[in-house]
């Protein structure tokens, strides 16, 4: 699949189905709930669905704190759609909607798309330890941007 294929769309109240079986394959036991994405929607951040011949193949979320801040939730790819850029088209759509903010966001300390948020200039600046549960995995701290 080519990112050119992909368009972005606000992600709204019908993609959830699609959202929850994404975060299964991808996260088993540690997926968000539907209460979880549903509430991040109805909260008013800024969510992206990633579209692909009326499919959806990745989602992504920022929350903007205040005028200074903003934290990416999540961003989610399907397996089989995951290589070809989509994770980069949703964090740039991401860091487009954060502005000039410093953005910050955890991920699992064995999860390749590190590389990808330094690539984008993001810094590691602190762990959390047995962030993700119920694995007890911990998450690095990373931010984009600080004063």
């Amino acid at each position: 699949m080519r990112p050119e294929l992909v368009t972005l769309e606000p992600l709204v109240r019908a993609h959830v189905p699609a959202v929850l079986a994404i975060e299964k394959e991808l996260f088993g036991r540690e997926a968000w709930s539907r209460w979880m994405v549903q509430s991040e929607l109805d909260e008013g951040h800024h969510y992206r669905a990633a579209m692909s011949g009326g499919e959806l193949v990745g989602y992504a979320g920022l929350a903007v704190v205040d005028d200074t801040e903003a934290w990416v939730q999540n961003i989610a790819v399907r397996a089989e759609s995951q290589g070809h850029g989509i994770g980069r088209l949703l964090l740039e759509d991401l860091l487009a909607a954060a502005g000039d903010r410093t953005v910050g966001l955890e991920v699992a300390t064995d999860n390749p798309a590190q590389r990808l948020y330094a690539r984008y200039g993001f810094e590691i600046v602190g762990v959390r330890k047995r962030y993700y549960q119920p694995s007890g995995k911990d998450a690095l701290v990373m931010l984009r941007g600080r004063p």
